[in-house]
């Protein structure tokens, strides 16, 4: 690497950095794995393209033992990443994934959506968008149709299941079905909610005083979606001016999952009460994991919490 490029412009710890002569290096998620049988959880997988006019992806998984005619509720997944790194050959993910069909016996679609800065916002909503459409395609007689969702999967009962920046990307997707006639053709059961990304210009809660963190989040943000409306962009702030209402999320229940110690904790628990509050007719659930931080179940899936975390969505999912 050269003088020039070795300077970095721009530190998005723990995400990537950008060079001065306008490279990046991801940080986070770069690890990736194939997809396949896991020994550990007997759980099969195998990557898809799902949109070849713009060549996004999934990783599709499955019990290793579906008895047909058994139908399985089918969960789309978002995988966090503040937008700009990670996809669902990254390790965590995948060892993630893994777990949560086996604990759950679903079938999971997580959606390799396009990244930042190489696809500006709002391209990772669109890509994902399009992959829920194409799940709805399924119910056409023809059409590019997966064996795994036309074999195993219960139509209308679909989730929409993700984690930090993908559980953003999940609720946009519920307002937007709600306006669309994707409602007519695909069933939104539930979406599971895991450390919602979102945020605000004004601190709340443990942002007040922790500078430190609120400015690292801002700094993400203010990156990926360079706005004039900033960190109170109805993407990242789904309570300001310009916002869909609540009561437009077109599904019958949310579980929303918080972690003490995460620096977002306070977002989630905003997002629950003002769901509470706001005239939706579904059912909210709320859990929220003690003494831990932001996707530790990403990074420590074995340990208690996360396994309880897992265990906690996959009732959600079976309810």
């Amino acid at each position: 690497m050269s003088s020039i490029t070795s300077e970095v412009a721009l530190d998005l710890f723990p995400f990537l950095k950008v060079y001065k002569d306008g490279t990046l290096k991801r940080l986070a998620g770069v690890e990736v794995v194939p997809p396949g049988l896991d020994p550990e959880t007997n759980v099969l997988s195998k990557d898809i393209l799902i949109l070849p006019k713009t060549g996004v992806s999934a990783r599709i998984y499955r019990p290793n033992l579906v008895t047909e005619p058994q139908k399985l509720p089918l969960v789309v997944y978002f995988h966090g990443g503040a937008f700009c790194a990670a996809s669902p050959a990254s390790l965590e993910y995948h060892t993630s994934l893994n777990k949560l069909v086996a604990e759950a016996n679903i079938i999971a679609l997580s959606v390799d959506y396009r990244l930042v800065p190489e696809h500006p916002l709002p391209t990772a909503y669109e890509d994902s968008w399009a992959a829920l459409q194409w799940v709805a395609s399924h119910k056409e007689e023809n059409g590019n149709h997966e064996a795994w969702i036309k074999d195993y999967v219960e139509l209308d009962e679909v989730f929409l299941t993700g984690d930090s920046s993908g559980a953003n990307i999940a609720h946009h997707l519920a307002l937007r079905i709600k306006e669309s006639n994707l409602s007519y053709k695909m069933k939104i059961a539930g979406i599971g909610m895991i450390h919602p990304y979102f945020w605000g210009t004004n601190p709340i809660g443990s942002e007040v005083t922790d500078q430190f963190r609120k400015e690292l989040v801002d700094k993400w943000w203010l990156y990926v979606c360079p706005s004039d409306k900033g960190c109170d962009d109805p993407l990242i702030n789904p309570f300001v001016d310009g916002s869909s209402d609540l009561a437009n999320l077109a599904c019958d229940r949310i579980l929303v999952i918080v972690a003490e110690k995460d620096i977002l904790r306070d977002r989630g628990k905003l997002y629950y009460d003002k769901l509470v509050k706001s005239g939706w007719k579904g059912k909210a659930e709320f859990m929220e994991t003690e003494g831990e931080d932001h996707v530790f179940h990403i990074f420590h899936p074995d340990c208690a919490k996360a396994k309880s975390l897992i265990q906690r969505l996959a009732s959600f999912f079976k309810m």
